[in-house]
Parts: structure tokens; C-alpha cells; sequence
């Protein structure tokens, strides 16, 4: 096997990797977007706020000490004791859940019948908004987030590396714990979707809201669960990439490139999100490797959307999205 298959290998392996991560964050996009028709711009802020709060908690941090601190000429800054990561999962949980209940409550209820690009907006305020609070409760300084996931290369062969058939492969150790849990949460969630009670009456939702109600189903009941869902998802999407690169305000981001992912998937299609993932994740590892020396490297920045733009042209609803014929 040659020097450079082997690498290509190794290429594959690690996109395969990243593909599943940038599902993970598309999956919030398209649970929100199935449930309620709103593209919610706040997934990626949702995903920061949820990893800044963990910290925060794990830490024993005071919220919004710094607020405090100027209005009462206080100097408090931590209570003194730390979290552990499990409990603190919890309960980073439970902020989240109060978060999709205060959204449903003082947003979108209000918002009910209103056009599409309406809603959008109002994510995009959401997402400014989700952004100034974790920045008052915890602070903008860069933090380490640490939760007990195994980091850095594994150790098999030669004491660095992966051995497969006898030749060795650089693959870190974070990248296959985040994908093993990816994969799991994204089973759990389509197990959901397809067998649960809440799943059925979600897609109900999804398909006609009008009738939905009228076999007795709680447009605000789903709206909360599916905005605790999505906020469970980006809570999992935080820890991995945090972990990965610490928590800082370009963690949000990450969902810019959710959106290359979502255009190839199709916005309404769970199975869409994991394989336009894949293609992505696997696809801007392969270019890079191939083509990047070529043009002097870096395309791993605008492969996903150059790919995304030949998709909306040749077949804008995605490889999984309905097409929708609209009559007039």
C-alpha cells in the first residue's frame, strides 16, 4: 500500500469524522425547521450558549457577576465550589429547556401566522440576543471546557498512531468518542421521530398545523419540546466542539457551516442531514488533499459552499427535501 493511499485513507477516516459533527449541528436546523417551518438562524448561538453555561456551572461561576459587580459595587465572581461534569450536564440541560420554554413563550407565540422570512428574523434576533446574555451571564473571555473525554492521538502502533492492515493512521481520540456519541444521538433522534408518541404528533406538525389542531394536538407543547430537542442537540454539538477548540464567541460559527450540509441534505430530511454531512465532511478532507497544493491550499474554507451552490442549481430541494410545487 502506498505512502500517499495510505494518507488518502487516513483522509477519508477523519472526514467521515468531521461529517458526522457537522450533522450533529444541521440536525438542531432541520428539527426546528420540520416542526415549525422557521430556518432558525440561532442554532450555532444556541450551541455557544449552551457550552458557555456548562462551563460556567462546572466552574461554580456566579452569573452575571460582572453585571452585579458594577450595579452594587460588589467583587464576587465565584461561589466557591465546583460542579461535577455529569451534574452539570443536567443541569445545563434544564437551563436549556427554560430557554425553549421562554422562546415558545415571549416569541413565537406571538409570531403564529406570520411569513416565513418573519420568523427568520426573529431567530436572527434571537441569535444577538442569546449572544449579549451568555456574554453578561458568563464573561467573553476564551474558556477550556473539560468534561472528561479521552484527547489527543490514540496509542496503538508505534506508540502514535492507529494501525490498520499493519500501517498506522493519525486519529485523535476526541474525534472518536464525538462520533460514536454523534451517532448514537442522531439514532436516538430518529428512533424519536419515527416510534415516539411526541415524534408522531412533531411530524403531524410538521405536515399541517391546522390539522394538527384540530385532532387535539398542542401546537405550544411540540413547539417547546422541539426547541428543548434542538437545544439538547446543540448542547451535545457544543461540548465536542468546545472541547475540540475551547469556548469562545466564534463557536457559533459552526453553523455557517451547517448550511452546506442542510442545502445538500434537504431542510426537512433527518437521514438528509447525516449523508449531506458525510459528503461534506469527507468531501472538503478529499479536495483539500487533492486539489489544495494545487491553488495553495485552504479549501477546506468554501469547498461546502461551492458544492452547496451546484446543488441549488441542479436540484434545490436537497438530495432528501420535498419538492414543493406551489400552483397560482
Amino acid at each position: 500500500m502506498s505512502d500517499q493511499l495510505i494518507y488518502a485513507t487516513e483522509v477519508i477516516l477523519n472526514g467521515l469524522m468531521a461529517g458526522v459533527l457537522y450533522a450533529l449541528v444541521a440536525l438542531g436546523f432541520v428539527l426546528i425547521y420540520k416542526a415549525s417551518g422557521i430556518f432558525n438562524y440561532a442554532q450555532g448561538v444556541m450551541a455557544l450558549f449552551a457550552a458557555m453555561t456548562l462551563v460556567g456551572i462546572m466552574n461554580g461561576q456566579v452569573p452575571f457577576a460582572h453585571l452585579i459587580n458594577a450595579i452594587f459595587g460588589a467583587h464576587i465572581t465565584h461561589f466557591g465550589w465546583n460542579v461535577p461534569a455529569l451534574l452539570a450536564i443536567l443541569m445545563t440541560m434544564a437551563v436549556m429547556v427554560l430557554m425553549a420554554w421562554c422562546v415558545q413563550h415571549f416569541v413565537m407565540r406571538h409570531l403564529v401566522g406570520q411569513e416565513p422570512i418573519i420568523l427568520f428574523m426573529a431567530t436572527i434576533g434571537l441569535a444577538y440576543f442569546l449572544e449579549g446574555v451568555a456574554d453578561l451571564m458568563w464573561g467573553s473571555e476564551i474558556k477550556t471546557l473539560d468534561v472528561g473525554l479521552p484527547q489527543g492521538l490514540n496509542v496503538w502502533i508505534d506508540d502514535t498512531t492507529y494501525g490498520i492492515f499493519g500501517y498506522g493512521f493519525f486519529i485523535d481520540n476526541l474525534d472518536i468518542v464525538a462520533t460514536v456519541i454523534a451517532a448514537i444521538l442522531v439514532a436516538a433522534l430518529v428512533a424519536f421521530s419515527q416510534y415516539t408518541k411526541q415524534g408522531r404528533a412533531m411530524r403531524a406538525v410538521a405536515d399541517d398545523h391546522q390539522a394538527a389542531l384540530s385532532v387535539g394536538i398542542s401546537l405550544s407543547f411540540i413547539w417547546v419540546l422541539v426547541w428543548s430537542v434542538a437545544g439538547f442537540v446543540a448542547l451535545v454539538a457544543g461540548i465536542m466542539w468546545g472541547t475540540k477548540s475551547g469556548v469562545q464567541f466564534s463557536l457559533s460559527l459552526i453553523a455557517l457551516k451547517a448550511l452546506p450540509v442542510l442545502m445538500l441534505g434537504g431542510f426537512t430530511s433527518i437521514p438528509g442531514a447525516i449523508v449531506g454531512g458525510l459528503i461534506i465532511g469527507v468531501g472538503e478532507k478529499l479536495f483539500e488533499f487533492a486539489i489544495g497544493p494545487l491553488v495553495g491550499g485552504a479549501t477546506e474554507n468554501w469547498f461546502a459552499y461551492v458544492l452547496a451552490l451546484i446543488f441549488l442549481v441542479f436540484r434545490p430541494q436537497g438530495l432528501f427535501g420535498e419538492k414543493i410545487i406551489e400552483r397560482v
